[in-house]
C-alpha cells in the first residue's frame, strides 16, 4: 500500500463502457491499476442502476488491488451528465460513498473530464471525439462554453456515431442503387452486421445504438484509406463539423488563439486527424485521457480547490 497521500478514484463513463482507475493523491499520471467494465444507455442517458451494478464491485475490487481501505475523493465523468444526468446525480452519491468511503464526490460531464485530462487547469479549447462529440472551451473566468454535444439524434456532428451512421447510410444507398452509395461500405457493413436488409431492425431498437453505429468507424476509415471516394467524403465532412464546433467554442470563450486540443479515440483515424488538423492549424496533443481528467478532479476536490469553472453546471462537487 502506498503511504502518504490518500488514494483517489477516477471514473470515466462513455458510450462504449466504463473505465476506473485509482491513484495516490497527485495528478501526474493515471495509476497502473485500471479496470474496464461495460454498461448500457437508456432513454435518459446512462442507466444509473446498470452503472451501479457494474461499478460498485469494480471499485471495491480496485481498492483491494491497490491495498487501500478507502478513497476519500472520487470523481466521475459521465456521458450525458449535462443533459440527462439527473438520475445519476440522485442515485450515485450514497452507494459510491458507502462502497469506497468517499467524503467528496465530484460529478461531471464527460466533456469536463476530457478537458481536465487534455489540458489540466488552463484556458483552451478541447474537442472530445468518441462515440459522441463535443467542443468545450474556457478562459477559466467566464465559465464553460460548449459547442455541440447534443446527442446522437440532434447533434454530435462528426462523432463516431455520426460517421458510422453516414457509412451505413451509404451502404444502404448502394443496395438501392441511389447516388452516394458505396459498394465497398456495403460489403464491410454486411461483414460486420450481417445482411443489409436486416440492419434497420437490428439497430433501431438497441439502447446502445450510438455505440453500435460508432463500431463501424474503423470500416469507414479503412475504406477511405483504400481510396473509396464516399468514405473519404464522409471523413472530410466530419472534419468540417469538428472544426466548426472547435472554432465556435473558442469564439464563445473569447479565445483569440485557442490552440485546440483533440482527444478521444475518434482521432486515431489518420485521415480524419489530418483533415481536422488541416482546418485547425496549431492543434496540440492531449496530456492524457478523460480518466486522467477524472483523477485530477478527484485530487482537486481532496485539496478543497476548484480550478475549473462550475457554471454552467457541468461540474458539481459534493461533500458527503
Amino acid at each position: 500500500m502506498v503511504t502518504g497521500r490518500p488514494w483517489v478514484i477516477g471514473v470515466d463513463v462513455g458510450g462504449g463502457g466504463v473505465r476506473v482507475a485509482a491513484a495516490p493523491g497527485h495528478d501526474r499520471a493515471v495509476a497502473g491499476v485500471e479496470l474496464a467494465v461495460p454498461t448500457r444507455l437508456g432513454g435518459q442517458g446512462v442507466d444509473a442502476g446498470a452503472l451501479l451494478e457494474v461499478l460498485l464491485p469494480a471499485l471495491t475490487g480496485l481498492l483491494a488491488r491497490v491495498g487501500a481501505e478507502r478513497a476519500p475523493s472520487l470523481a466521475i465523468g459521465a456521458t450525458g451528465m449535462a443533459l440527462l444526468g439527473r438520475e445519476l446525480a440522485e442515485r450515485l452519491p450514497g452507494p459510491l460513498a458507502a462502497a469506497v468511503g468517499a467524503e467528496r464526490l465530484t460529478l461531471a460531464s464527460d466533456a469536463v473530464t476530457a478537458y481536465a485530462g487534455a489540458v489540466g487547469a488552463r484556458p483552451g479549447v478541447v474537442v472530445a471525439g468518441g462515440t459522441g462529440l463535443v467542443a468545450l472551451a474556457t478562459d477559466l473566468g467566464s465559465g464553460w462554453h460548449r459547442a455541440d454535444g447534443w446527442g446522437q439524434l440532434l447533434g454530435d456532428c462528426g462523432s463516431g456515431a455520426w460517421i458510422g451512421r453516414a457509412g451505413l447510410a451509404a451502404a444502404l444507398r448502394a443496395v438501392d442503387g441511389r447516388s452516394g452509395g458505396s459498394a465497398e461500405l456495403l460489403a464491410r457493413a454486411e461483414l460486420r452486421f450481417g445482411p443489409a436488409a436486416e440492419l434497420p431492425a437490428a439497430l433501431q431498437p438497441r439502447p446502445d445504438r450510438a455505440a453500435l453505429l460508432a463500431s463501424f468507424v474503423p470500416d469507414v476509415g479503412a475504406a477511405a484509406e483504400q481510396g473509396d471516394p464516399v468514405a473519404r467524403s464522409i471523413l472530410e465532412r466530419a472534419a468540417g463539423e469538428i472544426a466548426d464546433s472547435a472554432l465556435a467554442a473558442g469564439r464563445a470563450a473569447g479565445l483569440t488563439d485557442p490552440w485546440p486540443v483533440l482527444t478521444g479515440g475518434l482521432f486515431r483515424l489518420p485521415l480524419l486527424h489530418r483533415a481536422v488538423q488541416d482546418r485547425l492549424p496549431g492543434t496540440r496533443p492531449a496530456e492524457g485521457p478523460p480518466l486522467l481528467g477524472a483523477l485530477r478532479l478527484a485530487v482537486a476536490a481532496l485539496d478543497g480547490v476548484r480550478p475549473w469553472p462550475v457554471v454552467p453546471p457541468l461540474l458539481d462537487v459534493r461533500v458527503l
